[in-house]
């Protein structure tokens, strides 16, 4: 399933990403650090996002207290409930 989630308090302004069957695939952020997020999208592609949030969820930038990784970490997590509650 297809998720888009705008991010808040970070440089990127967007996250889009699918989810099938838990694991994530089709990352792409929109604004923000471009190599880095590449590289977080090449990381997080293939692998369960339970396992991704847990590891991403509390990383901040600079003075900022989230991030691009954080607010990975939470479009995840609502994504992984509002399958849940979809299946259920």
């Amino acid at each position: 399933m297809h998720h888009t989630y705008r991010t808040r308090g970070t440089c990127s302004q967007q996250i889009d990403f699918d989810l099938n069957d838990g694991i994530i695939s089709n990352v792409s952020f929109v604004g923000g650090c471009n190599g880095n997020l590449k590289g977080i999208s090449r990381l997080t592609e293939g692998r369960s996002a339970a396992e991704v949030a847990e590891i991403l969820r509390g990383t901040t930038c600079g003075f900022k207290n989230t991030s691009c990784p954080d607010q990975f970490a939470r479009a995840l997590t609502e994504a992984l409930a509002e399958e849940e509650k979809n299946a259920g």
